[in-house]
């Protein structure tokens, strides 16, 4: 990974991006652990909440699921940091571990998680829409704040995004075949005559 058109692009791409100021730092900071989490945490508890008091059969599991794939975001990327041991642009401190970047994977899973957990109960498309909207551009906006301020190479984020695609579609087809309303399959015993 020392060269090669790609990596060449990877920097170009981030020379044109890079101008540290403080606007771009903020939206870096949406990709931190202390403020993606607990945003998450509040769509969880909320979800819960009113799955439980709708008096929905395991009303917890949607909930268990989005903190269990955003517990799986370390789990996978340390490990990936430390494989490809890639090092940081000119800005950050020598050494590796910037590939994939970690801030980009906490925001992306944090808030399509809560996004994915949210849309069923709203009740129009136009919120839908809303939602899906601002998570993206929440997700962009961090994704952006990390190449412009010189946190990530362009690259580094964009492995995040096909990591986190991934991640995300698997929750979200395990949600849909849940389904929000759908109440469990009588047992085979009580299906006899």
């Amino acid at each position: 990974m020392a060269d090669g058109p790609l990596l060449r692009l990877d920097e170009r791409v981030s020379r044109a991006l890079l101008h540290p100021d403080r606007a771009s730092e903020l939206l870096a900071d949406l990709g931190n652990i202390q403020v993606a989490v607990p945003i998450l945490a509040v769509a969880l508890v909320y979800v819960a909440l009113r799955a439980r008091r709708m008096g929905k059969d395991r009303w917890w599991v949607a909930p268990l699921a989005a903190a269990v794939l955003m517990a799986l975001v370390p789990a996978l990327i340390i490990p990936l940091k430390e494989l490809t041991g890639r090092h940081g642009t000119h800005v950050m401190p020598p050494g590796p571990g910037y590939y994939p970047s970690g801030h980009t994977a906490t925001a992306a899973v944090a808030y399509g998680s809560a996004t994915l957990l949210l849309l069923p109960w709203l009740r129009t498309a136009w919120a839908r829409r809303t939602l899906v909207a601002l998570c993206a551009l929440a997700v962009l906006g961090v994704s952006f704040g990390l190449v412009r301020r010189g946190y990530h190479w362009p690259l580094d984020v964009v492995a995040s995004w096909f990591l986190c695609a991934v991640l995300l579609g698997a929750l979200w087809l395990f949600l849909s075949r849940r389904g929000p309303d759908r109440q469990p399959l009588p047992s085979p015993s009580a299906e006899r005559p």
